[in-house]
C-alpha cells in the first residue's frame, strides 16, 4: 500500500507518495487543470488513501481523487502542523506532514457528501447576501443622518411605504450624495429579489421534512435557521456527545488552567462559523422574547448568566444549550422539550461540561 499526500495551493499542488516504511516513491508539482489528479493517481491500488488539507478549493480535488478509485482523507491542517511541531514551512514539508496517515495518526475530519456540499451553497450564499444588504442599509441610514434628515417613522423603512419615503427625502441630499444613495437603494432592491429567489429555491428543495420539523421545535429557530443547522451538521452520528457538537458550533469558551487557577477565554475561532451564526441567531431570538416566556428554561439560563457575565456571554450560554439540545433531538428523533423531559435541556451550563 502506498500513501499519497497533496499539499494544495491556488494554482498548483505538491504531491508526495511514500511506502509504509517512509521511503519516498515520487514527488511532483501538479498544475491545476481538469484530469491532472486522475492522471497522477492512475495505476494506484483501489481504495489507496490520499490525504488533502481542508482548504477552500478541495472540492474538485476530492472529486478527482474519488474518480480515480482512491479514498479521500480530509485533514485538519492546524492539528496536523501541531503534531509535526515544525517551525519551517515548505511545500515538501507540508506534504510530508500529511503522510502521517501511514502511522495511523492523521487528524482527519468528516467529509460531507457531494450532494450536501452542493445544497449548502443555498443557505450559505443567503447569509452572505443578507450581510451585504445590512451593510448597505446601514450606510443609507448614516447618509441621511449626516445631513440631519429625519426618515419616515414606519415599521419597515425598506418596505414599500418606507421606500417611498426614502425616495422622497433623498432629494434633500446634495446632488452627488443623492446620486450614490439612489444607487445604494437600487442595490438593496436587487439583493431583496436575489434573496427571495434563494429562499424560494430553498423552500422548494427542503419543504418541511422530518429533520427540519424537529429543528423548528427549538426556541428561536424558524425554517431558514433549521436549514442552516441541518446542512451544516450533516450526519449527527459523527458526534459522540452533545459537548462535541457544541464545541464544533463555537459555543464553548477556551479554558486555561494552571494549578489552582482557571480562566475562561473567548470562544474558539476554528469552528463552523455558519453553525455558530445559526445558534447565536436563535439564542438572540430567545433572549428578545424572554419577557413573554419568563418560565422558559432558556430564559432563566440567560438571566442567570447575564447577571454574572453580561449579555454576550449569556447569549453564548443559551446558544450552547440549543446546540446540546439539538444533539439529543437529532439522535433520538424527538422534538424539543423543557428540562425534565429532554436530556439536551437538562445539561446545566458550565464552561467545563466538555
Amino acid at each position: 500500500m502506498l500513501y499519497t499526500a497533496f499539499d494544495i495551493h491556488k494554482h498548483y499542488t505538491w504531491a508526495r507518495v511514500e511506502r509504509p516504511d517512509g521511503t519516498v516513491v515520487r514527488e511532483k508539482r501538479i498544475a491545476h487543470e481538469p484530469g491532472a489528479f486522475q492522471r497522477f493517481l492512475a495505476g494506484s491500488e483501489p481504495g489507496a488513501p490520499v490525504a488533502v488539507e481542508a482548504v477552500g478549493n478541495w472540492y474538485w480535488v476530492g472529486d478527482e481523487i474519488e474518480a480515480a478509485g482512491c479514498t479521500l482523507q480530509l485533514v485538519h491542517a492546524y492539528k496536523a502542523k501541531l503534531m509535526l511541531g515544525r517551525v519551517k514551512k515548505t511545500d515538501r514539508l507540508d506534504a510530508a506532514g500529511l503522510v502521517l496517515q501511514r502511522a495511523g495518526t492523521l487528524p482527519a475530519v468528516w467529509i460531507p457528501p457531494r450532494a450536501l456540499r452542493d445544497i449548502r451553497e443555498l443557505p450559505r450564499t443567503r447569509m452572505v447576501l443578507v450581510a451585504q444588504r445590512t451593510r448597505l442599509k446601514n450606510r443609507i441610514h448614516a447618509t441621511f443622518s449626516k445631513y440631519g434628515i429625519l426618515l419616515p417613522k414606519v415599521a419597515d423603512l425598506f418596505g414599500k411605504q418606507g421606500r417611498q419615503g426614502l425616495q422622497a427625502r433623498r432629494r434633500e441630499l446634495p446632488p452627488h450624495t443623492e446620486f450614490v444613495t439612489a444607487q445604494l437603494l437600487a442595490q438593496v432592491e436587487n439583493l431583496d429579489r436575489t434573496i427571495a429567489d434563494l429562499e424560494q429555491r430553498t423552500g422548494e428543495l427542503f419543504e418541511v421534512d422530518d429533520t427540519i420539523q424537529l429543528l423548528m421545535s427549538l426556541p428561536g429557530v424558524g425554517f431558514i435557521l433549521a436549514v442552516v443547522i441541518a446542512t451544516e451538521i450533516g450526519d449527527i452520528s459523527r458526534f459522540s456527545r452533545p459537548a462535541q457538537l457544541a464545541a464544533y458550533a463555537g459555543t464553548t469558551p477556551r479554558v486555561h488552567e494552571s494549578g489552582a487557577h482557571r480562566y475562561y477565554g473567548p470562544v474558539r475561532s476554528d469552528v463552523n462559523r455558519y453553525l455558530k451564526w445559526a445558534f447565536v441567531e436563535a439564542a438572540n431570538g430567545v433572549c428578545r422574547t424572554r419577557g413573554k416566556h419568563p418560565q422558559r428554561e432558556l430564559s432563566r439560563v440567560y438571566d442567570r448568566v447575564a447577571k454574572r457575565k453580561g449579555h454576550k456571554n449569556a447569549v453564548v450560554a443559551v446558544a450552547r444549550r440549543l446546540a446540546e439540545a439539538t444533539y439529543w433531538m437529532l439522535t433520538k428523533g424527538e422534538t424539543y422539550r423543557e428540562s425534565g423531559s429532554s436530556r439536551g435541556a437538562q445539561v446545566a451550563y458550565s464552561p467545563l461540561s466538555d
